[in-house]
């Protein structure tokens, strides 16, 4: 036991030489420029919630046009008048909403949210590493972010405005340059350097998020003692790394296409506005759909994977029980992220794909249900007899698991091709995708936040108001996207500025207001988290180091963490990431730095044992 002691206090020693660093103490290097994985970690989050309020102001501006065609705006008038004249909204401006609108949806707010800033900021300190292995490229992967950022913002200012080809943006309109219409030209060259630019960020992310993972775990910290929520940010890293080089190779050749005369993604023969352009020939656009969707579907998983971990690891908190099949649920995560690269032909059912392809395609996508069904069920099996404590995060979580069901049922109906030739290009679709990867991930990213909130700044958020905004979002999600489903039933196509053309259509107008008056109730308490959420960083009540009574290696650091995580001294792991409730126990819940009984000398001897081992790095 006494050499046990000395080799302890022997590796504490080693360990405050190698990995305690000096903290910034200039405001620039501590606040703005950081390497501090946790000051990234709130950059990038805060980046996303800027982009998500101009997001859902698209939004709204698309349903005052869809629900009240015509109107007089002056605001609008004001703020783009060559897109709304007046103040009356063009349909050619409609379409550049929805472009920006999926655009910052999708990839700043979706994709940089659960990963870049929950991952950012916790991974590290839930592996126990005190830092990214790449500091530096850490807060360069911010900056590159924040940049494309601002060029995609700057579409809407120049000469033709902002693109009108939707987030996908496809060829040959796309491809072909200002001739195909307002946002074509410049405004789409910016587009296409601004997601250029966010994929370069993703990329710098990726390769640090998988090098810090597998080369810097704690002592005792193996892979199967990890938290649910780093086998997420873990797996979403490295279909970032798989999917993202695609999309910045199709976007190269894309504006190869539009300012070098190339012709990847034109064909021959192509008639423009009564002008055949015969300077291409021979491209093809359907190339460009394979390109992007082997991105896109990945980038579904991208921006829900990080989502599931973080509702796992609430569930279990606030159920007080063990996650249910825990390696069933590492698995899954793994198969659904792996079978995503399979399946992005259906999104390409109409394209005039060979009926066996689309079979092919079609068998792969109903088979993510399984994956998909064991988290659920899993979820479910977390839930059952847990002595539960709804509270916000909780909530919020429990959310999560509804919007992620309700939008996967229809995705079973999507996949199948002889449906998905009638509803493509319906609301159907529109409201499938919201739920299970937009408004699913948007609430896992407000649990993660209600929940780690004590952590990252020493306070607790308000309950009451917390629970307020969930209720209200809760419903108001659903008064949003279930009309949607009827609306594509019936067959009203999406990215249209009006439907007061179709007589069909005419009986469908009062759910076309009820949908805006759900997108109103739904943003404007959004408001209240915004004035939760600052309020609370002042004045909210002060948290304890572990508020939740939570298991995992982050609530054992102070609230907020110190600049190196553990002060120098790296934490030993004795225990699997979610022990609640067990028998015997004094309390019911065992941090995972407790050790068993005896265990303490035997975990000190396996320093530097294969793969567990904490390698150190100096900044």
């Amino acid at each position: 036991m006494a050499e046990a002691e000395a080799a302890h206090g022997t590796h504490a020693e080693h360990a405050e030489g190698v990995h305690r660093h000096p903290a910034p103490t200039n405001f620039i290097r501590k606040y703005i420029f950081s390497i501090d994985h946790k000051v990234i970690g709130i950059q990038y989050l805060l980046l996303a919630m800027a982009s998500v309020f101009v997001g859902m102001f698209l939004s709204i501006l698309m349903r005052l046009n869809l629900t009240w065609p015509g109107t007089k705006w002056p605001i609008l008038g004001t703020l783009f008048p060559a897109g709304a004249p007046n103040g009356i909204m063009q349909p050619e401006f409609y379409l550049s909403l929805v472009t920006m609108h999926g655009t910052m949806m999708v990839f700043f707010v979706l994709t940089t949210a659960p990963q870049g800033g929950f991952g950012n900021y916790f991974l590290p300190i839930q592996i126990g590493a005190d830092d990214m292995a790449f500091p530096t490229l850490n807060m360069m992967s911010f900056w590159v972010t924040f940049v494309g950022f601002l060029v995609l913002l700057s579409a809407f200012f120049v000469e033709g405005g902002a693109p009108l080809g939707g987030w996908t943006a496809y060829p040959t309109l796309s491809a072909i340059g200002k001739d195909a219409g307002p946002g074509q030209g410049m405004g789409m060259n910016l587009w296409i350097i601004s997601i250029a630019i966010f994929c370069a960020g993703s990329l710098l992310g990726a390769l640090n998020f998988i090098t810090t993972l597998l080369n810097m775990r704690a002592r005792g910290m193996s892979l199967m003692r990890m938290p649910l929520t780093c086998w997420s940010w873990f797996t979403t890293a490295v279909l970032a790394l798989l999917a993202f080089p695609v999309l910045l190779a199709a976007g190269i050749l894309l504006y190869l296409d539009r300012n070098a005369m190339t012709s990847f993604f034109i064909p021959g023969g192509l008639v423009v506005s009564d002008k055949l352009l015969v300077d291409h020939k021979g491209g093809s656009p359907i190339l460009w759909q394979h390109l992007f969707w082997f991105f896109g579907h990945p980038e579904v998983y991208i921006a829900i994977l990080p989502g599931m971990g973080a509702t796992s690891h609430i569930l279990s908190t606030f159920a007080r029980k063990p996650v249910f099949g825990y390696r069933a649920m590492v698995f899954a995560m793994f198969g659904i992220g792996l079978l995503g690269f399979f399946v992005w032909g259906h999104h390409m059912f109409i394209s005039g794909m060979s009926p066996y392809s689309g079979m092919a395609f079609s068998i792969l996508t109903l088979s993510i249900g399984v994956p998909s069904a064991i988290k659920t069920f899993n979820w479910i099996g977390t839930l059952w007899g847990g002595r539960i404590r709804f509270t916000s995060p909780m909530l919020f979580a429990i959310g999560f698991v509804s919007l992620f069901v309700a939008g996967g049922i229809t995705g079973l109906v999507l996949g199948q091709t002889t449906l998905d030739l009638s509803m493509h290009d319906t609301y159907f679709v529109l409201a499938h995708f919201h739920l299970v990867m937009g408004v699913a991930a948007i609430f896992g990213i407000f649990a993660g936040i209600y929940f780690w909130f004590p952590k990252m700044f020493g306070r607790m958020m308000n309950e009451t108001l917390g629970k307020l905004h969930f209720w209200v979002t809760f419903v108001g999600v659903y008064l949003i996207f279930a009309p949607m489903h009827i609306m594509g039933i019936v067959g009203m196509p999406r990215r249209y500025a009006q439907f007061t053309e179709y007589d069909f259509l005419k009986p469908l107008h009062s759910l076309v207001l009820l949908v805006t008056i759900g997108v109103i109730i739904t943003a404007t308490i959004q408001l209240v988290f915004l004035f939760n959420f600052f309020w609370s960083i002042f004045k909210g009540r002060r948290a304890g180091d572990n508020p939740w009574e939570a298991t995992t290696l982050e609530w054992s650091t102070p609230s907020p963490p110190p600049h190196d995580n553990f002060a120098g001294i790296p934490p030993v792991v004795h225990r699997g990431a979610y022990e609640f409730s067990v028998p015997g126990a004094a309390r019911d819940f065992i941090m995972q730095t407790e050790p068993e009984p005896g265990e303490a000398s035997e975990i000190v001897s396996t320093e530097g044992s294969s793969g567990n081992g904490h390698n150190g790095h100096k900044h």
